[in-house]
């Protein structure tokens, strides 16, 4: 038996369909964030990265930094071990009691990933329940999804924020059974937001609970930055709130936090905490970093904010195809793997601009598209430069132009 075809097979299907990933090799630039070096084919060049998820730059502000470099000097540079084994390093110890108060929460547990607190997270709480029913929503991360399967328990999805489909599959448990809602609040691929406090209502009503993913709106919304559930002045309402700290806070890792109860009973059996290596020390002090800067300055969220709306403008001005939304993620509809794959491809090649495309089995098939995310940092002229480029690239490739608005 020749084992390697089995393999080669699975990668020319993958070819085949337009959805084998090729990785750019990108340098960034602290200084001149969101400028990087791109090592491509032909050497190095610059390039303006439009596509990052350090969505308020924050993995280069002078704080973060330096909290990890005095943490490593001081502590070390590995974690040890386990949490159980090595022992608990002070600085993990400071980041959960952050994120507990960030959110307004009895407690918080530290994870490697936001992939990791999702999946071992969603399956942990729901083995501790009896015979669990969990309602996820149709749009949910992977993570999301992988936590659910791993449960074994029964699954119900809902239509993506279809509060009367979820409101029927509530109804049809019962009123005694143990159910969990499974949402999250900024879908990253389309840009738009669940209806957090309706979600809320059914769950009181039909005696559920909540588990709402923030990873994609941490450090961006609310007064301190908790997230859309503290925009709405939901955060008290959910059960368990689960987000990253790699995103809005630009470092590494996920985090669950809720009822003292709830948190200890999953870091007491979560295999996904116990087994692994915890969050090395001069990874969890940056992040703290992070997220005490963030809960007293608004200044990045407005800023962020501001820069967001202007894209979204000059793009929609231009007649270019951004899906509506009011968050802010800027999706562009190509609706082709081939083309999304050609017009990722010109935009660094011809004009210095790099936005990775979005394909199966992250969005369906025939909604395909690029998906722009500007910083605080990307300036009136580099969203000028983006706007030109992107209708160049545009028409190279034929594709269709909305109606052009006023800017």
């Amino acid at each position: 038996m020749n084992y390697d075809t089995y393999f080669e097979d699975a990668l020319t299907a993958l070819r085949n369909e337009r959805r084998y990933r090729v990785f750019v090799t990108i340098e960034h630039d602290v200084k001149r964030f969101p400028r990087a070096t791109w090592h491509g084919p032909d050497g190095a060049r610059e390039v303006t990265v439009w596509c990052t998820n350090d969505y308020l730059g924050m993995g280069r502000h002078p704080k973060v930094i330096e909290a990890m470099a005095a943490c490593a000097r001081d502590i070390g540079v590995g974690a040890g071990g386990t949490r159980n084994i090595a022992g608990t390093s002070k600085p993990i110890v400071d980041l959960e009691a952050s994120l507990a108060d960030l959110h307004g929460k009895e407690a918080a547990l530290v994870f490697t990933s936001g992939y990791v607190s999702n999946e071992t997270g969603i399956s942990t709480l729901a083995k501790l329940l009896p015979e669990p029913l969990l309602i996820s929503d149709a749009l949910n991360h992977n993570s999301m999804i992988e936590g659910v399967r791993r449960s074994g328990a029964e699954k119900r999805i809902f239509r993506h924020n279809d509060l009367a489909h979820l409101e029927e599959i509530l109804k049809a448990a019962g009123p005694d059974r143990a159910k969990v809602i499974i949402f999250e609040s900024v879908y990253s691929m389309d840009g738009d937001v669940a209806p957090i406090h309706a979600i809320c209502d059914l769950a009181e009503r039909y005696n559920a609970m909540t588990y709402i993913d923030e990873v994609h709106a941490v450090g961006l919304y609310g007064p301190r930055g908790a997230g859309y559930a503290e925009e709405v002045g939901a955060m008290h309402r959910i059960d368990v709130i689960e987000a990253t700290l790699a995103k809005g806070f630009g470092c590494l890792g996920g985090y669950l936090t809720g009822r003292e109860t709830v948190i200890d009973a999953i870091r007491s059996h979560a295999p996904g905490f116990i087994f692994t290596t915890a969050l090395p020390p001069p990874v969890a002090a940056p992040a703290r970093a992070a997220i005490e800067h963030l809960k007293v300055s608004g200044a990045e969220r407005a800023r962020h904010q501001a820069q967001v709306a202007r894209t979204k403008a000059r793009l929609e001005a231009l007649g270019l195809p951004v899906m509506p939304n009011s968050t802010h993620i800027v999706p562009l509809m190509v609706g082709d793997a081939r083309l999304a794959k050609a017009a990722s491809d010109l935009l660094i090649e011809k004009h210095g601009i790099y936005v990775q495309p979005i394909n199966y089995p992250t969005v369906p098939r025939g909604t395909e598209r690029l998906r722009i995310t500007p910083t605080p940092y990307h300036t009136d002229e580099l969203i000028g430069q983006l706007a030109e480029a992107l209708v160049a690239t545009w028409a190279e490739l034929g594709l269709a132009f909305g109606e052009r608005r006023a800017a």
